[in-house]
């Protein structure tokens, strides 16, 4: 109270209304109290000032209670200076300092951590979840659909991507009506979607969110899985290049049996442990960053060597129809698998609003998230191509389904083994890019149900490392982070298939998640009428995107069962 005199006694004595004020925000005024019971009528206080007190119970953050004690402070004709000011404190004795409240953290406009992203971050997690395990596998797809259809292929998927991923940054935030629903934007206020899912059930309703989360939460499991079988070959791909090296190709004591490739699989897992307790989306800047570095780095190694091959040869191989099969059947199935492999390689619209959320709100998040849409597709583009077309130059119709680990390259081994860790770098990131969504949902899942389980919300401060600060470990966390690492890991020792897990992938979500949602989700969001030019042509596109990923989907399902059974 002895601060609260002397500033009383250097600026004069308050008026009526900010005496009022300070009286309604005494410490130790509970709920019940003369607090509560102030009226604008008789606490002096102007009306609109009045209506306030209530939410004053309810603020979150030293920045929100210093701007409005600074307008009240305003209106009753008090100098706008930072003096100190009482305020309700837990003791009950001791003014509260507003002063400090500039050293209080920045809080964002919905009262979380204050988002820092760019658009060069941006650009690293778009990189780090398109170019993955994917680009691999293009050569292989280019050899099956030929010089001609190979091309295009990839350049039509860079544009569906594109367009997919624009209509989905519109359902970033969506509108909110005054009594706080979602399907007026006369208020012109609006709510941010942190997560697809959040999107969907904004716009679409509950409807379409179980069949939204069903698909996309199965296509980043699968991802965990593929990655993991993706890493083992690519561990076995540099011991069996080391042991070509030394002791000739072909060598009998370089093959690698299966119980190697298991232990390369436990190995990944172990790590992808360890990273999964990697605390939010927000925190995996770093992570993004080395691992879009490393896929630039490998996608250049396999752009290099397949040129290097091409001009040594002297010659470029490969068809206009692509590899020549037996029956026409045949052809229309391998096509199909090409085409699913494309498809995974491309969108990543399911990642896309989480990382529009790590974005600063200054540029619009929408305005820097299309920006670096442009640069991310261009650049994955141009590798794809790269890749794709250079490696099928380079071996023709004999061209691996995985460029760097099917060993159609043998020499310079050192550059090979490079290029292979490279890939695990990159995938150690993307694995935990995918999965950190869902670990997000199934946290908030837990505390909303067990609001009361210590097991489920109290964090135990653990010093892991010597010198280092604390970790804060939730029980709930470990348990359900190990057992989802521990499945994913199981299933890629199950089913070790690369270029036939790639493809089902891909064809399953393609359509529901990038296409169809994104396009229905547009059209509420901006209003789109039936049978306007924009609603017909946003229908094409639903409908032959549609037809192409059924037509991958049927494909893919005969290679794993075929792969299965054979």
């Amino acid at each position: 109270m002895a601060r609260v005199k002397k500033t009383i006694g250097t600026e004069g004595r308050r008026p009526a209304a900010a005496r009022a004020r300070w009286w309604a925000l005494k410490p130790g005024r509970e709920s019940g109290s003369r607090r509560d019971k102030l009226l604008p009528g008789r606490s002096g206080l102007s009306e609109p000032h009045a209506n306030q007190v209530p939410s004053l119970l309810s603020l979150q953050s030293n920045s929100e209670l210093r701007s409005l004690c600074l307008s009240i402070r305003l209106d009753s004709g008090l100098p706008r200076t930072s003096s100190t000011m009482a305020a309700p404190s837990r003791r009950g004795s001791q003014p509260f300092d507003l002063s400090a409240a500039d050293t209080a953290p920045e809080l964002d406009d919905d009262g979380r951590a204050v988002r820092t992203g760019n658009l060069w971050t941006c650009v690293a997690h778009i990189i780090t979840g398109v170019i993955g395990a994917g680009v691999l596998a293009l050569s292989w797809s280019v050899a099956q659909l030929g010089w001609v259809a190979g091309p295009i292929a990839m350049v039509c998927f860079a544009g569906v991507t594109y367009v997919s991923a624009v209509l989905l940054s519109h359902c970033y935030r969506s509108p909110i009506a005054a009594g706080g629903g979602s399907d007026d934007s006369s208020s012109g206020k609006t709510r941010r979607n942190y997560t697809y899912m959040d999107a969907v059930r904004a716009l679409l309703g509950r409807k379409h969110v179980y069949v939204c989360g069903t698909l996309q939460y199965l296509y980043l499991y699968g991802i965990g899985v593929a990655y993991t079988i993706t890493t083992a070959t690519c561990l076995g791909a540099i011991k069996k290049s080391n042991c070509y090296h030394a002791h000739g190709r072909g060598a009998a004591r370089c093959g690698s049996g299966t119980g190697e490739q298991h232990l390369f699989m436990l190995l990944f897992g172990a790590a992808q442990l360890v990273l999964s307790f990697i605390p939010n989306f927000h925190s995996m800047a770093w992570l993004s960053a080395v691992a879009a570095a490393m896929s630039f780095t490998y996608a250049t190694i396999g752009l290099g060597l397949g040129l290097a091959k091409t001009v040594g040869d002297g010659a470029i191989r490969g068809g206009v129809v692509g590899v020549p099969v037996a029956t026409a059947a045949q052809k229309t199935w391998l096509v199909a698998q090409a085409v699913g492999d494309i498809a995974f390689a491309y969108p990543y619209t399911i990642v896309l609003l989480e990382i529009q959320d790590t974005l600063r709100s200054s540029p619009p998040e929408g305005e820097t998230m299309r920006k670096g849409n442009v640069v991310a597709v261009l650049a994955t583009t141009f590798f794809y191509l790269c890749v794709g077309c250079f490696g099928y130059a380079a071996f023709g119709n004999a061209a691996p389904g995985n460029l760097l680990t099917g060993f159609g390259f043998y020499e310079p081994y050192w550059l090979v083994d490079f290029a292979n860790a490279c890939i695990i770098l990159h995938i150690l990131g993307g694995y935990q890019m995918y999965s950190q969504q869902i670990f997000t949902v199934v946290d908030r899942w837990f505390a909303a149900r067990f609001p009361e389980s210590a097991f489920v919300n109290k964090t135990y401060a653990v010093r892991i490392v010597p010198g280092l600060p604390r970790y804060g470990l939730n029980l709930q966390r470990l348990c359900f982070r190990t057992a989802y690492v521990a499945t994913t890991t199981a299933l890629a020792v199950v089913f070790p298939y690369f270029n036939e897990v790639l493809g089902l992938l891909g064809a399953l979500t393609f359509w529901p998640l990038v296409i169809y949602l994104p396009v229905e989700m547009y059209c509420v969001q901006r209003r789109v009428r039936a049978w306007t030019p924009t609603w017909v042509a946003l229908q094409a596109f639903n409908v032959v995107c549609f037809a192409v990923g059924t037509f991958a989907f049927v494909g893919c399902v005969e290679g794993v069962v075929k792969k299965r059974l054979g």
